[in-house]
């Protein structure tokens, strides 16, 4: 069985690693840099990603989560995937820079604007899962404006881009662990 790491700072964690056991991983819930030798694959979750940031750089994380990135897969949901753009912006900020593709942070507008949707992905996906409609809940999500270097949009809403991989990499703007649903991080398991 693989172990797939979560991040654990900050976010809900506990639903990626309920959903990676459904989609039949082992989590692991990263809190020390030294835990990612042991993973095959490695979950950023939502929360605030300049939250994140603070704490990735106080627990020393920032550079190994880098390096984890340059070799091993890695699943970022909305402030996940802010974190793992070459662009950020709205305001601008660091990133780890994993995915060549440009994020607007909060473009969906604020905490009351959040909703629970559903999304009809594309054929790919549900060739490489199952057929069907997708639900998606949107929590302060980002909107992912530039998709460069061969990503590949996997599903879209209002016509912008919410589910992207490239290469070994996948992000959503979206957060799938908050559904029963368990087909994107069953994608996600096919990297590893």
């Amino acid at each position: 069985m693989k172990r797939v790491g979560v991040l654990s700072l900050q976010g809900d964690f506990a639903a990626h690693g309920a959903a990676l056991a459904r989609a039949g991983a082992e989590p692991v819930y990263i809190r020390e840099r030294e835990q990612f030798r042991a993973i095959d694959g490695l979950v950023i979750p939502g929360g605030e990603s300049t939250t994140m940031l603070k704490l990735l750089h106080q627990d020393g994380l920032m550079d190994a989560l880098a390096e984890f990135g340059r070799h091993k897969p890695v699943f970022g949901t909305c402030a996940g995937a802010i974190l793992m753009a070459t662009e950020v912006w709205n305001p601008a900020q660091e990133s780890l820079a994993l995915m060549d593709i440009a994020v607007e942070r909060n473009a969906y507008g604020r905490q009351i604007d959040s909703r629970v949707t559903v999304l009809d992905p594309e054929p790919e996906f549900q060739r490489r899962t199952a057929p069907g409609e997708l639900e998606a809940v949107f929590i302060r999500a980002p909107v992912i404006r530039r998709v460069n270097g061969g990503g590949k949009v996997l599903a879209r809403y209002r016509g912008d881009p919410v589910l992207v991989e490239q290469g070994r990499h996948l992000v959503a703007t979206f957060h799938p662990e908050l559904t029963a649903d368990s087909r994107v991080h069953a994608l996600f398991l096919e990297k590893l």
